[in-house]
């Protein structure tokens, strides 16, 4: 196995290392007797059923034809993990179909309205998504082995539903160092990383890493045990702990609580300053990119999101930083809304929106893993109310038009613009990377601005503010949207507003609620 950046490639190829250990076993908790009972008949009962009625209300159940003969569960609830939480799968093995439960019925519309747009495929071959029948999927679990794990206890097979928010990681075949920052980010990827303690036991590196809730600890477990960090080595063994909350006593590069930045650093050790941080990230994987074969922490982040389905990273490892971004709104889209959206993962050199497709854009980042960055992070979102989707792209750069042409200000070059994140070497904004999130964080806040005049501000985007909080020094704030949608048209309708007097209002999306 050739580390996390292949996984799309394993997934595809049936590596047996990617589908081994029971990598696959947690979201199917309570479904130990699928084979049973798609060979007592009743199944198949539910499926003519299902394929006579034909066009179906909406529903959390999906139903998915025309899959691949030995396609793994692996890979059909990768098709919904973009989407929201997979509560469970029913695979019909004869007849190449399944159904696939999501948590709620809003994302299983979100699923089947993209892929009513974007034909989803799994193993280069097409399938078929529709609503099911059923508002939910049974399956009996009363022939599970070993029962449900109850709540505090070690689930070591992955079976039975997710018992504990905190994962314990053991790092193997560690030829690199991979440190705190490393396994936040690439942990992020699945949910909310509240907490992270590292040591190091029988001569092992270990961590204890607490998510905010157990579905996200089990999706990670799921995507990332047996992957390996860097190419062949750095394999990462992963099981749920028999804790349910971690104590964290000091922020260091030992350990870390995410919710209390106010901890001491403890032991002696200097407080690790944010910037720092990101200079030391950004140092180690400068290191780790000369080796060859090495994916830098970042690209590790994006190739995560790609294990769980939200990317896939195959084949287009050669390409450069220049995303392919389709399904746009044409009548609203602009190259600064790309900019600023796109802006949020990497710095944006230049845009084109197609000139005979409109609702397609190429955007140039300033390197590859920015790109990856912003791929994992975006497909799949909703721009202007259309579900976008961003794939790598063939090309190497994006062109700007001949001297004297008009191109009707479809292309932008933003390689100069004051407006990059990422520019500055050590910025903390390295530090600040998150998943499109309906909670927003303001900063560069005047001294004479109200919450109510920010929540006008926020409100007169279209949308409604939830929820809203001053930072003790009135110059951050948070900002809590009704949806993500709503959040990320602020964030491109308002980052860098002018405020008076040079103020520029600075937006980005949070790990935060209010």
């Amino acid at each position: 196995m050739d580390g996390i950046g292949d996984v799309a490639v394993g997934v595809k190829r049936g590596s047996d290392e990617l589908l081994s250990g029971g990598m696959y076993n947690s979201p199917s908790s309570g479904l130990s007797s699928i084979s049973d009972t798609t060979s007592n008949g009743s199944d198949s009962k539910k499926l003519r059923v299902e394929e006579r009625v034909g066009e179906a209300p909406p529903s959390r159940v999906l139903h998915i034809r025309k899959l691949p003969n030995d396609v793994s569960e692996t890979e059909i609830i990768a098709l919904g993990l973009p989407f929201g939480k997979v509560t469970n799968i029913l695979t019909l093995k004869g007849k190449n179909q399944a159904f696939l439960e999501l948590s709620t019925e809003e994302a299983a519309m979100t699923m089947v309205n993209y892929y009513s747009a974007v034909t989803p495929h799994v193993r280069s071959m097409p399938v078929y998504i529709q609503y099911s029948n059923h508002k939910e999927l049974k399956t009996d679990n009363s022939n599970q082995s070993g029962g449900t794990p109850t709540s505090g206890s070690n689930s070591s097979n992955g079976g039975g539903a997710p018992s504990s928010p905190v994962l314990r990681i053991i790092i193997d075949n560690m030829f690199y160092p991979v440190t705190l920052d490393v396994l936040q980010q690439i942990f992020s990827k699945f949910g909310t990383v509240m907490k992270i303690i590292t040591f190091t036991k029988n001569n092992q590196f270990q961590a204890l890493l607490q998510f905010n809730d157990p579905t996200n600890a089990q999706q990670a477990k799921v995507a990332l045990d047996g992957q390996n960090i860097y190419n062949s080595c750095c394999t990462l063994r992963i099981d749920y702990s028999k804790l349910v909350n971690l104590n964290v006593k000091y922020n260091n590069d030992k350990s870390r609580d995410y919710t209390r930045p106010d901890l001491p650093a403890g032991d002696g050790q200097p407080s690790l300053d944010p910037s720092m941080a990101a200079a030391l990230g950004k140092d180690s994987s400068s290191l780790l990119g000369k080796i060859p074969g090495a994916l830098s922490p970042l690209s590790a982040a994006a190739a995560a999101a790609a294990a769980a389905g939200r990317v896939a990273l195959s084949g287009h490892t050669g390409s450069g930083g220049v995303l392919l971004v389709s399904n746009l709104n044409e009548e609203m889209v602009t190259p600064h809304s790309l900019f600023t959206l796109f802006g949020v993962y990497g710095d944006v050199q230049r845009v084109k929106i197609l000139f005979n497709k409109k609702d397609s854009a190429l955007i140039q980042m300033a390197d590859m893993n920015q790109a990856q960055l912003a791929m994992s992070h975006l497909n799949g979102q909703k721009m202007y109310s259309k579900i976008i989707r961003v794939t790598m792209s063939k090309h190497q750069t994006v062109q700007l038009p001949r001297d004297g042409l008009d191109d009707q200000g479809l292309t932008k070059d933003f390689t100069n613009s004051p407006l990059h994140r990422f520019k500055k070497p050590g910025s903390k904004n390295f530090q600040n990377i998150f998943p499109p999130s309906g909670t927003l964080h303001l900063s560069n806040i005047p001294q004479d601005i109200s919450e109510e005049d920010l929540r006008v501000l926020f409100s007169n985007s279209g949308g409604t503010v939830k929820a809203f909080k001053f930072f003790q020094d009135h110059k951050m704030a948070l900002i809590q949207m009704t949806t993500v949608e709503e959040a990320i048209q602020c964030l491109i309708d308002l980052h860098n507003y002018n405020m008076g007097n040079n103020h520029h209002l600075k937006v980005s999306f949070s790990k935060s609620t209010i």
